[in-house]
């Protein structure tokens, strides 16, 4: 009877393990999978203080299993006293030395990349014409959705940020409302936004996210900021600098669309309605909105940040959003009748700039 509990206890072990890793094999979602050189660093750093953990373990287990095999009493007898070693310089070196070069081995590159990936000096360089040389997105974080400015391009978007690869972005972070945090597992961070000051650094993106699972990187809020944490998702999408371009065009194009005859229903209901109060549908402009920019949101693959990106899900949303999303700031929206729905999701899907 103990011998099969035993093995259910292992096989229970081995099932809850198997499920806490699988999560380590998302290339969109892992730490374990670096997708820039910041991500990378950060893993180096990562491996380094993991190895030195593991000497020591095995160290000190090689140390025990010794002393339980070769001096155990029922080999020396009762009346054995070991040597004893109290006061001895050499053990006291040992074991002084010892520790101060693994934590030497340890400090010496986490001050050297704590330095490295802070250095934003490159933030506000400019060229000959006064053009900024290096993209810069301004952060803000809010409850419980994000908001992305390109200040230099005059552009906003929120939920999903765009980035061109292969070049550093630097990034100031700030918070609207509560302390939040930035991070992004696969690529870097993370970085806390606070009310009070501008955080800032930097992060790179070597991989295409067009060839991931869901064609997106997966962000994060790191820091438990209210009873909609775990909901405060964002994406990342990266492309080719040129592909990129074509976007920021794009973008910047928003200010002038005009609704077809399919969604003009929908468009009136929206500007009629209290939505047009908080949110946008030009990416034109600055931060500062009750809402999230929807200048892309028939780009997004989520509606809320975690819900399936349908007509029927953003629905939902609409009528009820604290049922979804406890805590946010979004009013229901229950006077709308069914049709009204159809028309503004119809509208809202139809506000895009990819396709």
């Amino acid at each position: 009877m103990m011998k099969g509990l035993k093995k259910w206890r292992l096989f229970s072990l081995l099932a809850a393990l198997t499920v806490f890793l699988a999560g380590c094999g998302q290339e969109e979602l892992s730490t374990l999978l670096p997708a820039g050189q910041v991500g990378q660093d950060q893993f180096n750093l990562l491996m380094l203080s993991s190895a030195i953990m593991l000497l020591v373990i095995i160290v000190v287990v090689i140390i025990y299993v010794i002393a339980i095999v070769r001096f155990r009493r029922s080999k020396l007898g009762e009346e054995h006293i070991p040597e004893q070693v109290e006061g001895s310089h050499t053990l006291e070196l040992v074991w002084t030395i010892i520790p101060i070069l693994l934590i030497l081995l340890l400090a010496v590159p986490t001050v050297y990349y704590t330095y490295k990936l802070g250095d934003v000096a490159a933030m506000g360089s400019v060229d000959e014409d006064g053009n900024a040389e290096n993209l810069v997105v301004d952060v803000t974080a809010k409850l419980y959705w994000w908001e992305f400015e390109y200040p230099d391009l005059g552009i906003v978007t929120a939920q999903e940020l765009v980035v061109p690869m292969d070049e550093k972005v630097y990034f100031n972070l700030l918070a609207a409302d509560v302390k939040h945090s930035f991070w992004i597992p696969a690529v870097g961070g993370k970085l806390d936004t606070n009310v009070e000051n501008v955080n800032k650094f930097y992060l790179t993106f070597e991989k295409d996210s067009q060839n991931l699972k869901d064609g997106v990187f997966y962000g994060k809020c790191a820091e438990l900021c209210g009873p909609s944490h775990a909901l405060m998702d964002f994406k990342v999408k990266t492309m080719p600098r040129a592909d990129f371009d074509k976007w920021v065009i794009a973008m910047q194009a928003t200010d002038k669309r005009v609704a077809d005859a399919a969604t003009s229903q929908g468009e009136q209901l929206f500007q009629q309605s209290s939505c047009i109060g908080c949110h946008a549908t030009s990416a034109v402009g600055e931060t500062g909105a009750q809402g999230p920019n929807l200048a892309s949101f028939g780009d997004r693959n989520r509606v809320a940040g975690f819900m399936d990106h349908d007509k029927e899900s953003l629905k939902e949303w609409i009528v009820d959003p604290q049922k979804y999303k406890p805590g946010n700031k979004m009013p229901a929206s229950t006077h709308f009748t069914d049709q009204e729905l159809d028309a503004l999701a119809e509208y809202l899907m139809g506000l895009s700039v990819e396709k």
